[in-house]
């Protein structure tokens, strides 16, 4: 395990910063809710896949070694309402719309996950949960569905820091038939026209709840080290998942470490239909590219709320253009065999700005910061190919490695547009026709040379010991 593992996070079930100390030695395992596949995915879900993807890059880096888990719900009221809007069979508009959301965690580099799970696999878990329950006399039966007795477990309410005799005024689910109005389902009784399964308590469907007890506790048994999510979702959702699995397990607590994200609003609102302001996570990345969309999306403390705005998404842009710029300059920088006090200066300063890169993401996963560092490391590789021009081969290597090393555990992709030999070979070319034209004194044309390659984005330098040349953009 590298010198950076002493990681600290913020625990939504305590309220304070702790240290990460994992149950099972460098085992680590993480769930984060994922999407209910019913429509395509929308910015706010890119910036919850995006930090726990981030996350996943830095445990593993950090020498853990993580199981990412993240559920498909398949199985859902708005499915079947959409569903039946386009004449589809439900599963099957559920495939449609998760390859969709494949295709934008592929786009923004999301990779980390271990496994994607679809709630529809897993009716037997979610059966033997219930059958569990009802035998404990924390759920009970009614003509409508199965419903979990919220009073029957005293620490309901501990997530979100409130109390079971407040939360009897919000009516979730509303239904006559349950004991109290905080009560959830657990099973939902359905006509057998609708789509559903048979089960031990009649044709219907599960809850949206017990899904994901049903599929962690498949995974990872009784605890687990991570659970992840939009804060949105830590009443009742994650609420209810503590209920279910600790009265079903009787193992406390079921998840070490809660993680939330703070909610993603668009020039100040909510993003909903009925105000049209919904931005697809394909639309935005089709215009802009995928890598300034994620440069965007992990640029603010994910505990945060975060404003989405199109001018900080051309901001993004130009900051990805930078580090695409010093990546190419540094790759195409010219190799020395002498080690200068210019090079062991900035060696120096690369091996500290590391340090601080690593340091703020084990700071509780601080993203902006460590952008900061990255963005520094830009700004001193820049002025040292402008005012040097030439490294070692060792110190090269070095820095493409710091590079590479940040770069891959913040999932930003930097592809060099054109190949490097050929890019040198054509431009060495064109320097030399340039030198013939300046012996013959035709300095029109020369300069045209210049200005052209100006154009292009790569910048010539007459020197003492010839021309050099370097990528600007």
């Amino acid at each position: 395990m590298t010198a950076f593992a002493d990681l600290r996070v913020y625990n939504t079930l305590t309220g304070r910063v702790e240290k990460f100390v994992p149950l099972y030695g460098k085992r680590v395992f993480m769930f984060v809710c994922g999407p209910t596949v019913y429509d395509y995915s929308h910015i706010g879900h890119g910036r919850v896949f995006t930090f726990f993807d981030t996350v996943a890059r830095y445990l593993r880096w950090a020498g853990y070694s993580l199981f990412y888990l993240v559920n498909i719900t398949d199985v859902d009221d708005k499915i079947i309402n959409r569903a039946k809007e386009e004449g589809m069979h439900p599963l099957k508009l559920a495939r449609k719309y998760e390859s969709f959301y494949y295709e934008d965690m592929e786009s923004l580099n999301v990779t980390s996950v271990n496994l994607y799970a679809r709630a529809s696999d897993y009716l037997p878990e979610i059966w033997d949960q219930i059958r569990v329950l009802l035998e404990k006399g924390h759920a009970y039966e009614t003509e409508t569905g199965v419903y979990f007795d919220i009073t029957t477990f005293p620490d309901y309410g501990k997530l979100s820091k409130q109390k079971i005799e407040e939360l009897r005024v919000h009516r979730i689910e509303p239904d006559p038939t349950k004991r109290n109005p905080g009560d959830f389902a657990l099973w939902r009784k359905r006509p057998k026209d609708e789509f559903g399964w048979e089960s031990p308590w009649g044709y219907g469907r599960p809850g949206w709840h017990i899904e994901d007890t049903a599929i962690t506790i498949k995974h990872f048994g009784k605890q687990y080290d991570i659970h992840g999510g939009a804060i949105e979702l830590a009443f009742p959702h994650h609420e209810a998942e503590i209920a279910q699995a600790e009265s079903y397990t009787g193992v406390k607590p079921f998840v070490k470490y809660w993680i939330h994200i703070g909610l993603l609003t668009i020039k100040g609102e909510k993003m909903s239909k009925s105000l049209g302001n919904i931005i697809r996570i394909r639309d935005v990345v089709q215009e802009y590219g995928p890598e300034p969309v994620r440069l965007l999306l992990i640029s603010s403390f994910y505990r945060s709320p975060m404003d989405f705005r199109w001018e900080l998404l051309d901001q993004a842009r130009s900051s990805y253009q930078r580090i695409k710029t010093a990546y190419d300059n540094l790759y195409d920088l010219e190799v020395n065999s002498e080690v200068g006090n210019a090079e062991v200066e900035l060696l120096n300063k690369v091996k500290d700005l590391r340090d601080r890169f690593f340091r703020s993401l084990a700071d509780n996963f601080n993203t902006p910061e460590a952008l900061a560092n990255l963005y520094e490391l830009i700004r001193l590789t820049n002025a040292y190919v402008s005012e040097v021009g030439e490294i070692s081969e060792q110190g090269k290597g070095i820095l493409l490695s710091t590079f590479n090393e940040m770069l891959s555990v913040l999932g930003i992709r930097v592809e060099r547009a054109v190949d490097s030999v050929m890019l040198k070979s054509l431009v060495q070319l064109l320097l030399e026709v340039r030198s013939q034209l300046r012996q013959r004194r035709m300095y029109e044309l020369s300069d045209e040379i210049r200005g052209r390659l100006r154009d292009l984005g790569i910048e010539l330098q007459d020197t003492p010991q010839g021309t050099k040349w370097r990528i600007i953009r």
